[in-house]
């Protein structure tokens, strides 16, 4: 892992003060948002307000659940506010009330210019990927089902458009073979909560640099990160065992690759697939097929080869180990897999 430290012109708006001088707001939702405010408020930085999602119905129940971050702000006795429109006056009066010199955003939502221009220091963003690749809503997923060997996150400047913004600085983390994104999910959750402290740092001592992402000199195409749906996470049978293996791994453990097994009698039934494994050798079988024991192995056919799949689950169930599922689940050569 190396930190990449951006250099060009630095902005002329930036001068010394302390950290507990500089008012900060902080805006984000998920788990992964909760680390770098964490670490905000642990390091003594001051934290004027949080925004964060409104509430949404989850479970049987529909009862209203609390993001991650309005749970952090509520039990740090943080302001917090949970805007359903971003531009509705009200809450533009009420982000203005905190006077923020600087916001701070971690996997929050698209911000109109009225909010992002707000501070005068500007809104900085922590992404999870080496800007300018992998600009959109999953860059973690997107990189791991791409079968990259490396990913990272990035501080930039907001502007107009979606992940655009001048890169003040980057970490680079490489992918295993064996990681799935969880695992880079959560590598990357702790390292950005650090690389956020530190480009509020280089904000506050008048160190920051930044370019613009035209000027970073990277070659080919660069690749998308679009919002994953559900119908995005259907395993396609008919590609290369690596390709798939990288599809399953880029989706687990959420939210998850799935594909339908077909019985013998036509009906169909939705299976998540969580953890494979490559076996590259040649047969003539049609892709989606099975080979199976019945006891300890599931082998579904694909164009060179076959995905070992070693934990899936069923509707209902939980999710469990191949060998375990065989042994409450009567599978054989006559399901396939579509």
């Amino acid at each position: 892992m190396g930190k990449t430290c951006i250099a060009t012109h630095p902005p002329n708006f930036f001068y010394e003060m302390d950290k507990k001088d500089l008012r900060i707001v902080y805006m984000g939702t998920p788990d992964f948002a909760v680390e770098s405010l964490r670490c905000l408020v642990e390091g003594g930085y001051n934290v004027v307000g949080v925004i964060t999602m409104p509430d949404k119905p989850a479970g049987r129940g529909h009862k209203l659940q609390y993001s991650p971050v309005k749970q952090y702000a509520l039990d740090h006795n943080l302001p917090l506010l949970q805007p359903e429109k971003l531009k509705d006056e009200a809450f533009l009066d009420a982000l203005q009330a905190w006077q923020a010199d600087l916001q701070i955003v971690v996997a929050f939502r698209m911000l109109p210019e009225v909010v992002w221009n707000m501070p005068r220091l500007g809104t900085f963003n922590l992404h999870a990927s080496l800007l300018p690749q992998y600009r959109g809503a999953a860059p973690i997923n997107w990189a791991v089902i791409n079968g990259e060997t490396e990913t990272g996150i990035t501080t930039f400047f907001l502007k107009h458009e979606i992940d655009t913004g001048e890169v003040i600085q980057q970490v680079r983390v490489p992918i295993a073979d064996t990681d799935d994104v969880g695992i880079i999910h959560d590598k990357l959750m702790m390292l950005g909560g650090k690389l956020v402290t530190e480009t509020v740092d280089a904000i506050l001592d008048g160190t920051i640099h930044s370019i613009p992402q035209e000027e970073m000199g990277v070659t080919g195409d660069l690749k998308p990160a679009p919002k994953i749906f559900k119908e995005t996470c259907r395993i396609d049978w008919n590609q290369p065992v690596k390709r798939i293996y990288d599809f399953i791994r880029g989706l687990s453990p959420y939210p998850s690759a799935w594909t339908e097994l077909v019985q013998p009698d036509g009906n169909t039934t939705v299976v998540k697939v969580f953890e494979a494994e490559k076996l590259v050798k040649p047969h003539n079988l049609e892709p989606g097929s099975l080979l199976t024991d019945g006891k300890t192995y599931i082998h579904v056919a694909a164009q060179d080869g076959f995905v070992g799949i070693r934990s899936l689950q069923l509707p209902g169930k939980k999710r469990l180990k191949t060998d375990e599922l065989l042994r409450g689940f009567r599978l054989d050569n006559a399901f396939k897999m579509k």
